[in-house]
């Protein structure tokens, strides 16, 4: 586990580009990683879009979404959806919502995305919905409140996301890297399910391919890949968040160095995966 807290707040400044640059997020939608030292707080950005995050944008919050020290900059209104997803589930250490363009037709129509292709298993056999009016009835749909913001985590419950009706969706990942993958991969599995309709009847895959396939896709070799991928696509565009203390042309293999694991990561590297 890093030790050094300013390059984790670099790591999760990269993650917020690097969704971006993949067209998960765009100026709305928000990353955040749990403190790596303490489980009981959590790294989020000042409200800045995400595509511009850099690592002095980064603040510690408690678990009830305060934050640890006074700010002098705005903050993310809809910062309980991650403080509240930490409470109720102690396996998660990274969070992504977004508002991404493949997953909102489904939160519109109500439609379930199942997993269509292998890597799409990333996001899990169901993913179930959360409708904000249920509870709160008319709303203005942002999840700003401690007690919307339980009750998307209870809908959650032990699932990799949850649907957003008519707003967008909220993936959870066991590290960083696990995160943006499976947030990556379920919005090209559901851009692949939407244009499958068409062509007739879309079938799934079945609950013991998508457990299998699951499983792979989670592991470090498959999640490391695609971090430097994407890392690479990111540098390519010219994104990558200022890091002053080294040189440009360190700057992707600094950024692809394994530098946050999970608590649950830590323990396996006796076994063998």
């Amino acid at each position: 586990m890093p030790t050094d807290l300013a390059d984790v707040r670099y790591q999760v400044a990269l993650a917020n580009r690097m969704l971006a640059n993949e067209g998960v997020l765009d100026a709305f939608g928000h990353v955040s990683m749990r403190h790596p030292a303490d489980p009981d707080r959590y790294l989020l950005s000042r409200s800045r879009s995400p595509g511009l995050i850099e690592a002095s944008d980064i603040l510690e919050f408690t678990l009830d979404s305060d934050p640890v020290e006074k700010p002098s900059v705005r903050l993310y209104a809809e910062r309980v959806i991650h403080g509240c997803i930490y409470q109720a589930r102690p396996d998660v250490t990274a969070v992504c919502h977004h508002h991404a363009p493949a997953v909102m037709p489904f939160c519109i129509a109500g439609v379930p995305i199942v997993p269509v292709f292998h890597l799409g298993a990333a996001g899990g056999e169901t993913l179930p919905f959360w409708n904000q009016r249920d509870e709160f009835g008319d709303t203005n749909l942002l999840v700003v409140k401690p007690e919307e913001g339980r009750s998307l985590a209870r809908a959650l419950g032990p699932h990799a996301a949850v649907l957003m009706n008519h707003h967008g969706a909220t993936v959870v990942g066991g590290d960083l890297r696990e995160l943006v993958s499976r947030a990556i991969f379920m919005c090209q599995n559901a851009e692949y399910q939407l244009r499958a309709q068409p062509l007739g009847k879309v079938p799934t895959l079945t609950p013991g391919e998508t457990r299998l396939a699951g499983t792979i896709n989670a592991m470090p070799n498959v999640t490391d890949r695609t971090w430097e991928y994407w890392t690479l696509r990111l540098d390519k565009a010219g994104g990558l968040p200022p890091r002053p203390s080294r040189p440009r042309a360190a700057s992707v293999k600094a950024a692809t160095s394994r530098k946050t694991p999970s608590r649950g990561q830590k323990k396996e590297r006796g076994r063998t995966r």
